[in-house]
């Protein structure tokens, strides 16, 4: 094995999260996959000590800085981290020097159950505080700042005391742990709970948001389910715009897990957010005559 990568430059531009259909072709095309600049993957499916998808991993790092997003770590569970998954994760974190390094505002575990799901929290003060020790234990554990993402919920928990952004904004004061702001949540959140998506981003501050997410959602009878399973939606587009608009130009992701595309239909996804990125509109965005199941 190659000794350890240098730590890698912050990502700039649009990027795409890398899944194991694409794997073959993007390696072909190194050192240039199209649009993306930078690649994104789930931590957990990396946890192994070898194999195909992690040499995938470390080939595709000489090229692109890489952005770990985890899916387990459980940061609001009442239980605690489990150090068994953080270790993993430190060890990661050590083989690959991402660029940056997520997770979610959830809870996924109780005990010796681990559910396969990004469950909502009760935004209060007491969770705050374990939240935000759980976020201390993390960034000792792989020694760099984490992202802490925003889910996507279709329930609201009786007894919060804050929104959302609101709980993350204190814990990225209190921690120093950064935001990854998923625009898709926000506005799957904002249709399915009546929350008010423009409040939300006003709520966090503007130096808060070091990356954000884009996805495409699939609509209901009765709600907008986050399956990252479609192209982005013209209203999550037009979200984006407002949030560049208040914190600049950030690395931004976008995510396709379902019904997985050719990857140059995902390519052009990051083109279009690139454009964004550099202050343009797509036209592809501007006539996309898609209508939105709900309005903002």
């Amino acid at each position: 094995m190659q000794g350890t990568p240098r730590p890698a430059a912050a990502p700039l531009g649009a990027g795409f999260g890398l899944r194991q259909p694409h794997y073959r072709e993007v390696l072909e095309r190194l050192p240039h996959a199209g649009q993306g600049g930078w690649v994104e993957v789930h931590s957990e499916n990396f946890f192994g000590d070898g194999g195909p998808a992690l040499a995938t991993l470390l080939r595709a790092r000489e090229h692109y800085p890489v952005s770990l997003h985890g899916v387990g770590l459980s940061l609001a569970s009442a239980d605690g981290l489990r150090q068994a998954h953080l270790q993993r994760l430190a060890r990661l974190v050590q083989r690959v020097q991402p660029a940056l390094v997520s997770e979610h505002l959830c809870w996924a575990a109780i005990g010796p159950l681990h559910l396969n799901d990004l469950l909502p929290l009760a935004y209060t003060a007491e969770a705050l505080a374990l939240v935000e020790r759980h976020v201390q234990q993390v960034q000792e554990a792989i020694a760099q700042p984490i992202l802490v993402e925003n889910i996507s919920s279709y329930v609201q928990l009786q007894g919060s005391e804050m929104s959302e952004c609101e709980f993350l904004a204190e814990l990225s004061r209190r921690s120093g742990c950064g935001v990854l702001l998923d625009v898709n949540n926000l506005y799957v959140n904002a249709c399915n709970l009546g929350i008010d998506a423009q409040a939300q981003l006003l709520q966090l501050p503007r130096g808060a948001v070091k990356e954000m997410h884009l996805a495409g959602f699939t609509a209901t009878d009765d709600l907008l389910i986050d399956t990252h399973g479609a192209r982005v939606d013209a209203a999550v587009w037009a979200l984006y715009a407002q949030a560049l608009a208040r914190f600049g130009p950030q690395p931004t992701l976008v995510e396709w897990d379902t019904a997985l595309p050719p990857l140059d239909v995902l390519l052009g996804e990051v083109a279009q957010a690139a454009a964004h990125l550099a202050g343009a509109t797509p036209a592809a965005a501007r006539t996309q005559d898609k209508r939105s199941p709900c309005k903002v």
